[in-house]
């Protein structure tokens, strides 16, 4: 019952949202962690935008610097276009508030994220979705297979995490880690994605990459069985320019690219 206790939480405080005030932290708080608070919910946008979120019910996060390894995370009663810099929930590794704050995080969210971010020094941000075409790969026998650029791209970074129910047991966090390694993305059995990064915009083109991957995946057998195949030796080539060309791609062309789109769609995610 340690799952469905921990998930129940502390719901029977909970109440409905009528409307979203949120207090602004410009200034509040140091340059360093409101960049990263705006980074963070530009992401949030974006995985709105492309129609990637789940009600409520996935999330990102980023560490914040300093060696107690806090990190941020979404308001679990807010939807990911309600999401700005200010809103997002700053916690501590048990999961606790590390300021008052009106909001809630996902227990299931913290567990996983959690986890990530004590294992790994390098994984500063952590996105996991429940997209549909992401959930099919998932429970994929094969998984991700080779038959497009942009699985190949993806797919040498790819590690597997089987499904344990809603993880909101906190010992699944050392099967998620020891399972992640040193990969950089994550297929969750008959769950999800996930993708870990040096900054947001790392992990948000490394999810872009897997979610499109899987989608194309999808589209490509549903077609009829007569695949073209790559030929021998080019999934290794292109696993091999995907681990350079995805981390330039997100420091320098896309990722700032997206963030310009995200000012363009809605500016107040930076309030």
């Amino acid at each position: 019952m340690n799952r469905v206790d921990n998930m129940m939480g502390d719901m029977g405080k909970l109440r409905a949202l009528s409307e979203v005030e949120i207090p602004s932290l410009e200034g509040k708080v140091s340059d360093e962690e409101w960049k990263l608070r705006v980074d963070l919910a530009a992401a949030y946008r974006l995985v709105a935008h492309h129609g990637w979120d789940d009600l409520i019910f996935t999330h990102m996060s980023v560490r914040v610097p300093g060696p107690e390894h806090h990190f941020l995370l979404n308001p679990y009663n807010l939807m990911f276009e309600e999401v700005t810099a200010s809103s997002l929930v700053k916690v501590d590794l048990q999961g606790n508030p590390v300021e008052p704050s009106p909001f809630i995080t996902n227990p299931a969210g913290f567990t996983i994220h959690s986890a990530v971010h004590m294992a790994r020094e390098d994984a500063h941000a952590v996105i996991h979705l429940h997209t549909p075409h992401g959930q099919a790969v998932a429970a994929h026998e094969e998984g991700l297979l080779p038959l497009t650029q942009t699985a190949m791209l993806i797919r040498g970074d790819l590690a597997f995490h089987d499904y344990e129910g809603v993880a909101t047991d906190h010992e699944e966090r050392e099967r998620i880690v020891a399972d992640l390694g040193t990969k950089n993305a994550m297929l969750l059995r008959n769950h999800g994605t996930l993708s870990v990064g040096e900054t947001v915009g790392e992990a948000f083109i490394r999810i872009y990459f897997l979610e499109r991957a899987c989608e194309a995946q999808i589209y490509a057998l549903s077609a009829g069985d007569r695949i073209n195949n790559p030929p021998q030796g080019t999934p290794e080539i292109a696993a091999q320019q995907g681990a350079q060309g995805l981390k330039l791609a997100a420091q320098f062309l896309a990722w700032p690219a997206l963030l310009r789109k995200a000012y363009r769609l809605d500016p107040a995610f930076a309030s």
